[in-house]
């Protein structure tokens, strides 16, 4: 039997549609969906697929930080609020859009989004495949993360602030166990959704209400 064409030392007893050469089962179970763009046919993909996610919102976060110890939370600082607010609103226009979508969605993308962040790299992207992401709903939650900048209220010269990594994965991880926290051990509701559909609600209300003031 012919060696893995990755790791180059293992028996290949898996055919990649992705790659069309072989792989052995730990190179196919490590790099699939995250160094390789898996066709949705993908027998393999199909087949660990739910595991996988069952693995993914059972997974727990971290130990708290010291910062959160000493009882500082992230709420509590105006720039990451800013980060929240945006890691959200793509949720926010999902569960508008599509009223099946549930919770166990939402924190899959946001699991997705922050696996991206970490990592900091891109899949193996195959010639003439379909380059459509895999976790759409992940995709726009990691743009929105990616692409936010801290506005400051008085306006200077580089007025606009990025987000460190840490800070990104921090904002992931918190809006992570918001939802899992509310959603507890029903992950095909809403619960944590519609919440998130109330608070933007109130979000807008208050921002309607508020006057504009100018110098």
């Amino acid at each position: 039997m012919a060696k893995c064409t990755k790791c180059k030392q293992r028996k290949a007893k898996r055919s990649c549609p992705a790659l069309g050469s072989a792989l052995c089962n730990l190179c196919c179970r490590l790099l699939r969906e995250k160094e390789i763009h898996c066709p949705s046919h993908c027998p393999y993909l199909v087949q660990h697929r739910p595991y996988q996610e069952k693995r993914i919102l059972q997974k727990k976060q971290g130990p708290p930080t010291r910062e959160e110890m000493a009882g500082k939370d992230i709420l509590d600082d105006e720039r990451m609020q800013w980060l929240l607010f945006h890691t959200e609103a793509p949720l926010r226009e999902l569960g508008l859009r599509n009223p099946e979508w549930t919770d166990r969605e939402a924190i899959l993308a946001l699991e997705y989004a922050k696996d991206k962040v970490e990592k900091g790299r891109g899949r193996l992207i195959i010639p003439g495949e379909d380059h459509k992401p895999k976790n759409q709903a992940g995709e726009a939650v990691l743009a929105a993360v990616e692409n936010c900048r801290y506005e400051r209220q008085i306006i200077l010269a580089g007025g606009l602030e990025t987000y460190k990594k840490e800070e990104k994965v921090r904002a992931l991880e918190r809006v992570i166990l918001t939802a899992k926290s509310l959603a507890k051990n029903n992950l095909e509701g809403r619960t944590y959704l519609q919440q998130l559909l109330d608070r933007f609600a109130r979000f807008k209300e208050l921002s309607q209400k508020q006057k504009i003031l100018t110098p």
